[in-house]
């Protein structure tokens, strides 16, 4: 599941099209990176959620970053020092069915072509998200109203 959009931009009256919008790629859906006047910076990461049976869902999220910062993580993509970018934000979207907005979240790159991972938190639930196996049945739902 991708989100389109962090939240704090989807509040916006004109979202990802507010004058002074910078993003890395032509649209908010293949971006990785944007920058919003008077929003924030965010960054893509991957929340990847372990469910019983040995199956998984995968949150396409975005992260709230330190504007001071992105100038270096945009320098970092897509270069051979990208697998050692480690980044530390906050979630920028409510992810169902926990919410978690605004969470503390640090990141790895596990793949050098893929976007990075959410490894852990100090915040107890979101750590618990990221380390324990969840039900379908309390997941799957909840991402299902939100897609």
């Amino acid at each position: 599941m991708r989100f389109t959009l962090p939240d704090p931009v989807l509040d916006t009256p004109e979202q990802e099209r507010t004058p002074g919008t910078w993003m890395s790629h032509a649209s908010a859906r293949e971006s990785v990176m944007m920058q919003v006047p008077g929003v924030g910076a965010f960054v893509r990461a991957l929340l990847p959620v372990r469910l019983t049976d040995g199956h998984a869902i995968t949150f396409g999220v975005w992260l709230a970053v330190d504007p001071a910062h992105l100038q270096a993580v945009f320098a970092t993509w897509w270069e051979p020092a990208y697998r050692d970018l480690r980044m530390a934000g906050w979630l920028a979207n409510a992810v169902p069915p926990w919410g978690l907005l605004s969470t503390p979240v640090q990141t790895v790159v596990r793949d050098p072509d893929e976007t990075p991972y959410c490894e852990s938190s100090s915040d107890p639930q979101l750590d618990r998200v990221l380390h324990e196996e969840w039900p379908h049945d309390l997941v799957l739902p909840a991402a299902d109203r939100q897609a």
